[in-house]
């Protein structure tokens, strides 16, 4: 039995969140949520996630997680609203404790711990959990941040930014504690599933000559296709140009406020005194 995939597209971060259901049971989890932010006024909204939570309800759906694939720097997490909503279980890499190491000093952050303990379950390598008559099972793909991974359910493989299209190529990795050569690793472990894998990416941006978003490929078009990792591609090789590109590549938008929000599970600080939340900016000077 395969799971069914549902794709809901954020074009304002380029990310795609998934619905993903066990059809004998109706069991449910969501990947990658995304929680709207605008910078400019630091308004944000529960309209995406709202979204897919209309989904759940009206099919009728178990909500059991909320599967986050890493720590993004790209988008606010929506997985805090999700469990408040639906009671379900918000679930990340075990290696989330390495990323909040490093970014709970940069911000301060006093109300948190870098335990893991703003999620409800952390998985380590080949760790599964049950989703109806399915299962998910945790496959560790470091190198873009220390705490990705893939989530494999039946024939189904949710990349995050470790791969995205083959026309687009991989995910960058000069992010703290990033490592392109863990990557190329990591990514051929993905490789290595069989070649009829559905692989389902966490981004999708156009590149020249194509016009409309896609989030859905195979290992096989992986292996064959990918621009920057297909076959006969080794591993110095890659290293060499992701680190070349990294070099030419600005922090992405959201990158401040985001990991202040998602290294606590989506949400967000702690209120003031006068109950008013407040997003840091460290600043540098140079």
């Amino acid at each position: 039995m395969t799971p069914a995939v549902q794709t809901f597209f954020d074009k304002a971060t380029s990310t795609a969140t998934y619905l993903v259901v066990d059809p004998a049971t109706k069991t449910a989890a969501i990947i990658d949520p995304v929680l709207d932010y605008e910078p400019t006024a630091a308004r944000l909204s529960t309209a995406s996630a709202d979204i897919v939570l209309e989904a759940v309800r009206a099919q009728g759906l178990q909500l059991a997680y909320v599967l986050e694939t890493h720590a993004h720097a790209d988008h606010l997490s929506a997985a805090g609203y999700i469990r408040r909503q639906t009671g379900a279980a918000i679930v990340i890499g075990a290696e989330i404790t390495r990323v909040q190491k490093v970014f709970i000093p940069l911000f301060e952050a006093e109300d948190l711990s870098p335990d893991g303990g703003a999620f409800d379950r952390l998985l380590a390598e080949g760790d599964t959990l049950p989703l109806g008559e399915l299962s998910i099972r945790n496959m560790h793909t470091p190198g873009h941040t220390p705490a990705c991974v893939t989530y494999l359910i039946a024939d189904a493989a949710f990349v995050g930014d470790t791969l995205f299209m083959p026309d687009y190529g991989t995910a960058r990795a000069d992010f703290p504690g990033g490592d392109a050569a863990e990557l190329y690793r990591s990514i051929q472990k993905i490789l290595a599933l069989p070649p009829t894998t559905r692989i389902f990416v966490g981004h999708d941006y156009l590149p020249p000559g194509r016009t409309e978003f896609r989030w859905e490929t195979t290992v096989a078009e992986q292996r064959s296709d990918n621009v920057h990792v297909h076959q006969g591609v080794t591993e110095a090789g890659f290293v060499s140009m992701r680190q070349a590109r990294d070099a030419t590549l600005p922090p992405p938008t959201l990158i401040l406020p985001a990991l202040q929000v998602n290294i606590r599970g989506g949400e967000l600080p702690a209120p003031t005194k006068t109950g008013r939340v407040f997003l840091k900016l460290p600043v540098t000077m140079v």
